[in-house]
């Protein structure tokens, strides 16, 4: 039987300790023969991101050893700020990138007497998106480069493997540079080509982007060069080889990324004078899917070979994610239905494939496929999602503006032990993601569950822009940030008030980031909400512009339409400036060191609307970044906004103990 309670007073069992310390973040999934590797962020270590290998037998630990220093080791990289691939691994030689000290470290599985053996020297030059070559004792880098006055520089790098390059920089050698930025090294099987990709400000590598391919001489230099498809208006990713040495990778040159494959390229002991004229290049499945993600990390792997005529791979269709097999020599695509949807990496070796995945009552788990069957190698926490309640995400499309139509996974309140009383509507969170060139993913999310098993509905937002729909609704938020994603987020909610399905007196709105910036705008352009929480949000677009840094410092112009930082458009986009327009109680979250979204962002905007009158708070989190890695940063964060809503709303919550201070409340 349930027990009748008011929507959002529900006791739960997923509290913000259940997220800190029975949770693990999942990412970098590869394979190396029998062997599967993975990275964990684990919040219960300040954040720290470890190496797992389970072998053939099973058997799972962390692989690598302390530095020569006595550190555990942190794999992680700072390229771009996000990071992203921070390992490489082949034949049992890892390469990992170790966030202590910025360094790259070389560890051989067979030799563990020999430990960590340093690649390059200390200083404040960063690697990542890393790719080794045996044969040649080389390993291909990222290598962005901090040194200097202005702008870092970023280069594509061979390293040796040999260590010598640990004590002067010297033996490391450039293979590509020019560009604003580069990223995706590749080496062939044959060992006979390199691939990568380039693009240059004011782009980013969703927008304008050149695959580029290269013949490698014997010492690892880049001779004869050709770009493969982009850099004329449109963008690729991913570039990987087949066991044939033919070259595949996705493209948005048709509205949609997909898959494409080259042929042509010369084999070893083969003629390669005049090689780059006989390539050929044509779409494997043309289709309205998206076979990538956004590059805001590096390393992204959607798909992989998985024998000598099929691809695995993953892609969205209408914000949901598939997997399957794509045929090489014809493009025939065919769905595996395996009950969990891809979320992430996708790799695959010997007929098996492994890749992170969820599905409605998991958590994102490392599992492999093999003949059908699904093992789950790995879990991120040792919640049982059916003891608590599941709440199921339900696609949801409105209208929005300039006749178009937005999209979003609303989650209703849902409890084993309770439910709301009859003729009561729940209050509603209201998620923005960030970016906005991202995209949210429907399944089992605790941060979700956290919300819908205490009372509350949750909406989660894909406004114009974000990933997953195609590109031309990508698109459709060039120009228009501050706008068009209001508006979605406006008529997204209005939608589920219409419906009857939430309580209009008390609607929430949060965002992280991007979604931040978002979350202010909405709460300038309406009245429709009475709280809202912004996480490392942006307040004032001019600052961002003038301060963010190398990734994404011309990101806001075309967002925003401006045409350099002095643009008026800024300035009229800004919360800031439109504090007088706000009459919604504000929750400001942010990190201390924040290098994207500045603590000043914060705290420029807590102090007017403090002035304002209006209920405000306001939470530092004092040495986190842009987004929390520390359990207490967490747990403490998830407290601030649900005792937020709880005093705005007058909701009863007994049990909780934590509240956080806000101002003016009551006044």
């Amino acid at each position: 039987m349930s027990t009748t309670a008011p929507y959002g007073t529900w006791p739960s069992p997923i509290t913000p300790g259940t997220i800190t310390t029975r949770t693990v973040r999942l990412s970098q999934v590869r394979v190396d023969g029998p062997d599967t590797y993975w990275v964990e962020q684990r919040a219960s270590q300040s954040g720290r991101q470890v190496l797992l290998r389970r072998d053939g037998d099973g058997q799972i630990g962390e692989i690598l050893p302390l530095t020569p220093v006595d550190e555990l080791v942190d794999v992680r990289t700072r390229v771009h700020e996000y990071g992203g691939r921070a390992y490489a691994v082949d034949s049992g030689i890892i390469v990992v990138s170790h966030a202590g000290d910025g360094r790259l470290y070389r560890y051989d599985v067979a030799h563990r007497l020999r430990g960590l053996v340093p690649l390059t020297v200390y200083g404040d030059v960063r690697h990542g998106d890393l790719e080794i070559d045996t044969a040649r004792g080389l390993v291909y880098a990222v290598r962005e480069d901090h040194r200097g006055d202005g702008e870092p520089v970023n280069t594509l790098v061979a390293i040796p493997l040999d260590g010598s390059a640990a004590r002067d920089d010297a033996p490391v050698r450039t293979l590509m540079s020019g560009t604003d930025f580069v990223s995706s090294p590749t080496l062939s099987p044959d060992g006979e080509h390199l691939a990568w990709i380039t693009w240059d400000h004011p782009d980013m590598p969703w927008d304008n982007a050149a695959l580029h391919v290269g013949d490698l001489g014997a010492d690892g230099t880049v001779g004869d060069q050709v770009v493969i498809d982009g850099g004329s208006g449109h963008s690729v990713a991913e570039p990987r080889w087949t066991e044939e040495c033919e070259l595949v990778h996705v493209s948005n040159a048709s509205g949609f990324y997909n898959l494409y494959r080259t042929e042509g390229f010369p084999r070893r002991g083969t003629n390669r004078e005049g090689w780059t004229s006989a390539l050929r290049t044509r779409p494997l499945h043309p289709a309205d899917a998206t076979f990538t993600y956004p590059a805001w990390q590096l390393g992204p792997h959607s798909f992989d070979v998985l024998d000598g005529e099929h691809l695995i791979a993953s892609w969205a269709r209408d914000g949901l994610w598939h997997l399957g097999t794509v045929r090489l020599s014809n493009g025939e695509l065919e769905e595996w239905n395996t009950g969990w949807q891809p979320m992430g990496n996708v790799a695959a070796a010997g007929g098996r494939v492994v890749m992170l995945a969820g599905n409605e009552m998991a958590l994102p788990s490392i599992i492999e496929v093999r003949r059908g069957a699904v093992q789950v190698l790995r879990g991120s926490s040792d919640v049982e999602a059916l003891s608590v309640g599941v709440s199921f995400a339900e696609p949801v499309s409105w209208p929005t503006s300039g006749e178009q139509t937005a999209h979003g996974f609303y989650y209703p309140p849902t409890s084993t032990a309770y439910q709301g009383p009859e003729g009561e509507r729940p209050p509603l969170v209201v998620n923005v993601h960030g970016g906005p060139t991202a995209f949210v993913h429907a399944g089992y999310d605790l941060g979700i569950q956290y919300w819908t098993s205490r009372g509350f509905g949750y909406l989660d937002v894909n406004y114009r822009g974000s990933f997953g729909y195609g590109t031309a609704y990508r698109h459709s938020l060039a120009g228009h940030w501050g706008v068009a994603d209001v508006e979605d987020v406006v008529h997204g909610t209005r939608y589920l008030i219409d419906s009857g399905l939430v309580d209009p007196t008390r609607v929430a709105v949060r965002g992280v980031s991007a979604g931040g910036f978002t979350v202010l705008g909405a709460l300038a352009a309406c009245d429709l909400f009475t709280a809202a929480t912004s996480v490392c949000g942006v307040a004032d677009l001019g600052l961002l512009a003038r301060t963010t840094h190398k990734f994404e410092s011309r990101y806001v112009l075309g967002l925003t339409g401006a045409t350099s930082v002095q643009d008026p458009v800024l300035a009229e986009r800004s919360p800031i400036n439109h504090v007088d327009r706000i009459h919604a109680p504000l929750l400001l979250i942010q990190g201390s060191e924040d290098p994207v979204v500045p603590a000043e962002q914060a705290t420029t905007m807590y102090q007017a609307v403090r002035d304002r009158g209006l209920p405000v708070a306001l939470k530092i989190f004092y040495g986190e970044g842009h987004g929390f890695r520390m359990a207490t940063s967490i747990r403490g964060a998830l407290e601030a906004e649900l005792s937020f809503y709880c005093q705005v709303w007058g909701l009863d919550r007994s049990e909780e103990t934590s509240k956080v201070a806000v101002e003016n409340l009551g006044q």
